[in-house]
């Protein structure tokens, strides 16, 4: 059963994506990998606008060889298909760049990272993804007052010093000493199931 795109199984997102007219798994499956497939774009050198086409493009092409069987676990990862997908439409990119520039006389330079690295990129851009999602899910649990959050933000997220925070926020040491305690273990929880979420059974 689908739940939300950051509960579900890749695995049960997979077998959903079985189903051509599901609409709900399409919609969580692009929800967990468009961010990445941006990012992971971006870090080899593409723009905004380039980087956001090679997405679409990815995952375009991802459902197409999904929906005709191609992928086969026993062959590999999810993650190396996503990559060596992405890899050829940013290939694509740089060629027509390189085409361009050698029309003005420029020299070009056509080289991508070699599979270890672009497997590096991948896994820092989704361990990326996943911390921010699980920042998201920490902020919206309701679990915690607004400012035991703020506290927690203040001292990991902006790095700034414990008693900077209690003086701003009005609150005592061991406060906010316990604000970070509190929400760095529950973020760890949240990361631990999303991760777990993330991987292919």
């Amino acid at each position: 059963m689908i739940r939300t795109a950051n509960t579900t199984t890749t695995t049960a997102l997979l077998e959903g994506l079985r189903d051509p007219s599901n609409e709900t798994v399409w919609r969580g499956f692009d929800a967990r990998y468009r961010g990445v497939l941006v990012a992971f774009a971006r870090r080899l050198g593409l723009n905004d606008s380039e980087a956001s086409e090679v997405a679409q493009e990815t995952l375009t092409r991802f459902l197409e060889e999904y929906s005709a069987g191609k992928f086969d676990r026993s062959r590999g990862r999810l993650r190396s298909w996503l990559i060596g997908i992405a890899r050829y439409r940013i290939a694509d990119v740089k060629r027509v760049r390189a085409r361009r520039r050698e029309h003005h006389g420029e020299s070009v330079l056509l080289e991508l990272p070699n599979k270890r690295r672009l497997t590096e990129i991948w896994d820092a851009e989704l361990d990326q993804a996943i911390l921010c999602e699980a920042m998201t899910d920490l902020g919206s649990s309701g679990r915690f007052k607004p400012q035991t959050l703020q506290a927690f933000r203040r001292m990991v997220v902006d790095q700034v010093s414990p008693r900077k925070v209690a003086e701003e926020l009005d609150l005592t040491l061991q406060a906010v000493y316990m604000a970070k305690h509190h929400c760095l273990g529950k973020l760890k929880e949240l990361v631990a199931n999303l991760k777990a979420a993330y991987e292919v059974e």
